[in-house]
């Protein structure tokens, strides 16, 4: 039988079978973290399942996993996924998109323009909310849509 997760009273760490890659709760609800904050934390879990995707591939040659996962994981490719994304999208979902999108991020990489680069930092933001908020079966349906035309 699974356990459940639990969090320690004295230490806020994540205790339990189910908790995962979970150490830490963030100090407020996803609700109410900024959107730089959800941003930060969706693209750290992005490029993670961009990761594990890629190497349940049969090609594991390094700069081919490296050139696979920059069709991912640039802004521009991540606005593309956004576009794919927004018709499948619940009105909170799409929300914090528009949260994300008009959050005012820093400046974007040269390779990137800034249209990318704020539609990138709104996919983050998705991801960082719904990783935070625990939704992780409704991040894989959307990561799922994702690799879907894909070929690796």
């Amino acid at each position: 039988m699974e356990q459940p997760m639990t969090i320690s009273n004295n230490t806020g760490i994540i205790e339990g079978q189910n908790a995962g890659l979970w150490q830490h709760e963030p100090a407020k609800s996803p609700n109410l973290l900024n959107p730089v904050v959800l941003a930060y934390m969706g693209d750290a879990v992005f490029e993670l399942l961009v990761r594990q995707y890629l190497i349940a591939q049969p090609n594991h040659k390094p700069h081919h996993l490296h050139k696979q996962a920059t069709q991912f994981v640039s802004a521009k490719a991540q606005r593309m996924l956004l576009e794919k994304w927004t018709p499948l999208l619940t009105e909170e979902e799409a929300d914090v998109v528009r949260r994300g999108r008009n959050t005012k991020s820093g400046t974007p990489p040269k390779n990137a323009n800034v249209a990318d680069y704020r539609q990138a930092t709104a996919l983050e933001c998705l991801v960082g909310f719904l990783y935070y908020g625990k939704r992780i079966d409704r991040l894989q349906e959307l990561m799922a849509a994702g690799f879907a035309d894909h070929n690796g």
